[in-house]
């Protein structure tokens, strides 16, 4: 099964990257209707859309998913029930295609709820209390967006069809525009994992590491980037533009504090793709779609890199994922190390590497544009941030002395999962020039002054630095971090956002509940519900008892009775 998925997906990834080709080349759009059934007036078509962007997405996805598949042929080999986790991912990569090529909301709709539904089911794999506690937090975020979308697609029966592609130019000022706007955007937010909503992605590591690879880095949270690039229009001439850039400023920022607090592998990763999604959502919000689809792409490639090489890492660490157990792996895994060395580079933005031809251009525009100082800290504060924790990751999981067991037998020759990270750090190192050729036709000549041209460079050495300085510490050394405990607890802990987003949610209803079911349904309807009703009929059978044991008084009482109301009875009448 992982073969045949693998070649399968591997030749359509193939196929539409050059598709998309020829599109960008002629600058080519197809749209195609398909009427699935017509009564009176009433019509629900099925509609697709090709152009370049959605094909040369559509082909990294299936290209990563392909190569995840491969990879899961080895990682998950000693699961009983390989074929099933194939098909879950199979059906994840269909539902990304349906919102792929879809200008419509409701399928659109139909994609984006496969994507949460799969999602959930994947987070829960491995069945144990965490999975089940992320994967219930994951599905409920979700559905916000999911409400989001319905509510928009009902707003947008004020036009004439649910093909908003047609109506983003013409309405764009109309204030049912706006309310669909802003409810793609709610949708978008949580789908990407935005602030208020950042608390699901760190969670949902509680997955199977191919899935964290294909889900949590490259696909799944990217979707919600990717309805707002074709919702660009909207954004960029409205108030939520200003919103989402502070919004998704803030994101990125404390996706990266939190990040230099971590001690897991694989939560360390997913903070760094919550921050590049941050900078993928501001830079879009500030109106520069091709940049955020741009730094999307790249994004992807090193991102599901880094994961492959994190899960094989965990596998050969004895399922243990905790970074100060690891250490001098770049001797015993030289090849899986040489990989995630590259994918961190690309991820800081090393020149000529992946993510550097994205990164370095979005924040030359950033320096190049209008925008305000707090933003602009923001935005370059957390590039610093990006290349302190990953210095620091590798600081601990490279350098140094082995600290797990002395008889744990670390080798480099799981050759499948070998083979699939090759193909991706190949993508990794020539992905970023192949893709700014392509996107970019003309060369983008940014002149700026030489601090704010070299402003890129010196934020990435200082923040490499530091990462270096605040792992490098000797034992005996004054604890900075435990001095101010609770303020690093606080940075450490997303904001707290882990803790509202459950029990800050979930506190005041249970409180409710239970004076309501101390009240009422322990209380005053059981006094005088079912209690009540007990003690009546225990006191009508024990008067029933009585009348029945003392039967010859009670029978010539009651006679007596009886001879008195029939003389009454007769006088009377």
């Amino acid at each position: 099964m992982c073969s045949i998925s693998f070649i399968s997906l591997f030749f359509f990834s193939l196929l539409s990257f050059t598709m998309g080709l020829i599109f960008i080349m002629n600058d080519f759009t197809i749209f195609i209707e398909w009427e699935v059934v017509s009564m009176n007036s009433l019509m629900i078509v099925m509609t697709i859309l090709l152009d370049w962007m959605s094909l040369i997405f559509m082909s990294f996805v299936l290209m990563i998913s392909s190569l995840v598949i491969y990879y899961s042929k080895e990682y998950m080999e000693s699961d009983y029930k390989i074929n099933r986790f194939i098909m879950l991912v199979l059906m994840f990569v269909t539902s990304m295609m349906l919102l792929i090529i879809s200008p419509n909301l409701i399928s659109i709709l139909l994609g984006w709820d496969g994507l949460g539904l799969v999602s959930y089911c994947l987070v829960i794999y491995f069945q144990n209390i965490k999975s089940y506690n992320a994967g219930m937090l994951t599905a409920l975020s979700n559905r916000i967006g999911d409400v989001a979308l319905l509510l928009a697609i009902a707003w947008m029966l004020n036009y004439g069809s649910w093909n908003y592609i047609f109506y983003l130019d013409v309405m764009q000022s109309d204030s049912e525009m706006l309310i669909v706007g802003m409810l793609v955007m709610l949708a978008a937010m949580t789908k990407s994992a935005q602030i208020p909503f950042s608390s699901w992605l760190p969670a949902a590591m509680a997955a199977p590491t191919p899935v964290s690879a294909l889900v949590h880095s490259s696909t799944l949270v990217t979707a919600g980037v990717y309805l707002l690039i074709r919702f660009n229009i909207v954004l960029s001439t409205s108030w939520m533009g200003n919103l989402l850039l502070l919004l998704s400023g803030l994101t990125m920022f404390m996706a990266g504090l939190g990040a230099n607090y971590e001690f897991d592998l694989k939560k360390i990763i997913a903070l760094s793709t919550l921050s590049q999604l941050g900078l993928m959502m501001s830079i879009l919000s500030m109106g520069y779609y091709k940049l955020a689809f741009f730094h999307l792409l790249t994004h992807a490639l090193f991102k599901a890199l880094l994961f492959m090489c994190a899960g094989a890492i965990i596998h050969n660490m004895n399922n243990n994922q905790d970074i100060r157990l690891m250490g001098s792996l770049s001797l015993m895994m030289p090849l899986t190390s040489s990989c995630f060395n590259v994918a961190n580079l690309a991820l800081c933005g090393m020149p000529f590497l992946a993510g550097f031809y994205s990164k370095d251009l979005i924040l030359e525009m950033v320096s190049f544009s209008y925008i305000n100082l707090f933003s602009f800290f923001l935005y370059f504060f957390s590039t610093g941030l990006t290349v302190c924790y990953s210095f620091r990751l590798v600081y601990y999981s490279m350098t140094g002395d082995s600290n797990f067991s002395s008889l744990n037998m670390l080798n480099d020759e799981g050759w499948v999962m070998l083979k699939s990270m090759m193909g991706l750090l190949i993508l990794s190192i020539v992905g970023g020039s192949m893709l700014s050729w392509l996107i970019f036709p003309t060369p983008e000549v940014i002149i700026l002054p030489l601090n704010l041209k070299l402003l890129t460079l010196f934020v990435c050495i200082i923040g490499g630095l530091m990462g270096y300085l605040i792992s490098n510490v000797s034992l005996f050394f004054m604890n900075k971090a435990l001095s101010n405990y609770n303020f690093s607890y606080f940075l450490g802990s997303m904001w707290f956002m882990p803790y509202i987003s459950t029990y800050g949610i979930i506190n005041y209803p249970l409180i409710l509940g239970k004076m309501s079911i101390k009240s009422f349904d322990q209380g005053w309807s059981e006094y005088f519900g079912g209690q009540q009703l007990y003690y009546n009929l225990v006191k009508n059978s024990q008067l029933n008892q009585m009348l029945q044991n003392n039967n010859l008084k009670i029978y010539l009482l009651s006679f007596i009775f009886w001879i008195v109301i029939l003389y009454m009875y007769m006088i009377c009448f």
